[in-house]
């Protein structure tokens, strides 16, 4: 029992606390520094040369570098951090609670002298001290004849909720390093798509079944034929196939369903659909050039598709996607632009029908977040209470006089002023 004890104590030591607070800061600055989650190919390319004398692609595989925050170590260190905390909340700021909200009642002379700040007035009616405390927000108690007052002990609880929204910032990281997941898909307009694709999981992660629909696709641009924006109609299906929610999503503007949260990402050109004189429309396949440039072949007749024939036809370029495209012969010469549901320059045997899109979307899974939020939303609570001061003042009749003190734990210069403007008064 000796034991337990003298190691509770331990851990609710503050050099010991702040011990662990840097080093895992240090750590979460190495986990900035270095890239997370890569191929080893990477680290083994990048950090071929070794930083610091010793850091190199070896050093951070063996020891976890590249993963920090999902490291057996790191996490312990958070859960000793975490019950360093608790234990310190129990062992010494409970406590401290209680003996603020326990009544205080001086009695004696020398008691009153021993606080910082006193004085002595003239006799008053035990109403009118009553009621200017009172003015003042104190909350006032009497045992006999003796009158004591405190206000503030709001600015005594913040060091625990300091310490619970510490736990729960914790908490939610553990959360999230052990839980979460990211995935990627690329969906072509008009399809149905599953959470398949996961680029990064781990050892507690559950992929829920959930299902989605690309309803439409489209770019937004500036003036000068930038891209301004790209947005997706987006829907979540349940399992009968039915529409749960839709909304359209657009960098910075995500979906949230049940947890996840569905990003725009990127988007790219699989095909192009072109009409020929039998009225039926075909799938033509492009290729990606850098620079957001695609190009495709079209054949100039029907006929030449069924004989294999690719001598005849024309160069189809695409930079934006605003149904405009440019058309170039074999030659590399311009013909023109080629106009959605429009025959092609010099040819009225093809006509462009639209193009085939697909979008990016990113799939994010962070069950510790609504902890993180919440426990930062209690810390800025606690940091604005902790400027409350916390104030004890006593009236104690001595003779035909009152004796009046007062301390606090803060402000002390302007508590000097209230205790002042109480004795004018009074």
């Amino acid at each position: 029992m000796k034991i337990r004890l003298n190691l509770v104590k331990y851990l609710a030591n503050l050099p010991f606390a702040i011990s662990l607070l840097l080093t895992i800061a240090t750590f979460s600055i190495f986990g900035s520094i270095i890239e997370q989650d890569q191929s080893i190919d990477f680290y083994q390319t990048k950090y071929n040369e070794p930083f610091f004398g010793f850091i190199d692609s070896n050093f951070i595989l063996q020891i976890g570098l590249d993963h920090i925050f999902k490291t057996w170590w790191f996490i312990s260190l958070l859960i000793l951090f975490g019950t360093s905390l608790m234990c310190c909340t129990f062992l010494q700021q409970l406590p401290a609670l209680k003996s603020v909200r326990r009544v205080k009642f001086y009695q004696f002379d020398k008691m009153f002298k021993r606080l910082p700040i006193n004085t002595r007035i003239g006799s008053k009616s035990n109403g009118k001290v009553i009621n200017v405390l009172n003015a003042k927000n104190y909350h006032v108690f009497q045992s006999r004849n003796v009158y004591y007052g405190n206000k503030g002990i709001l600015g005594r609880v913040s060091p625990i909720i300091v310490h619970f929204s510490m736990v729960l910032i914790l908490i939610g990281t553990i959360l999230a390093s052990t839980s979460g997941f990211v995935a990627q898909e690329l969906v072509p307009e008009s399809e149905i798509f599953y959470i398949q694709n996961i680029l990064n999981n781990n050892v507690n992660t559950f992929v829920p079944q959930v299902s989605g629909r690309v309803n439409n696709f489209w770019i937004s641009y500036n003036d000068d034929k930038s891209i301004k924006q790209f947005y997706t109609d987006l829907s979540i299906i349940d399992a009968n196939g039915k529409e749960v929610k839709r909304e359209t999503i657009y960098v910075n503007h995500p979906l949230k369903y049940r947890g996840l949260t569905f990003y725009q990402t990127d988007w790219n050109i699989l095909g192009l659909r072109v009409k020929y004189n039998d009225g039926l429309s075909y799938q033509v396949p492009v290729l990606k050039q850098p620079n957001n440039i695609w190009v495709s072949w079209i054949p100039n007749k029907l006929t030449d598709i069924e004989n294999f024939n690719f001598q005849n036809g024309n160069i189809l370029l695409d930079t934006v996607l605003t149904g405009t495209s440019f058309v170039y012969n074999n030659e590399g010469n311009l013909l023109g632009a080629s106009e959605l549901n429009e025959p092609f320059p010099l040819s009225e045997n093809v006509q462009f029908v639209d193009l085939i899109t697909e979008t990016g979307i990113q799939i994010k899974a962070d069950p510790g977040l609504p902890l993180i939020y919440f426990g930062f939303f209690l810390l800025i609570v606690s940091i604005i209470t902790s400027y409350q001061s916390y104030s004890q003042v006593w009236v104690w009749p001595l003779g035909d006089g009152l004796n009046i003190a007062g301390t606090s734990n803060r402000s002390k210069f302007e508590f000097e002023f209230e205790l002042l403007n109480l004795v004018l008064k009074m």
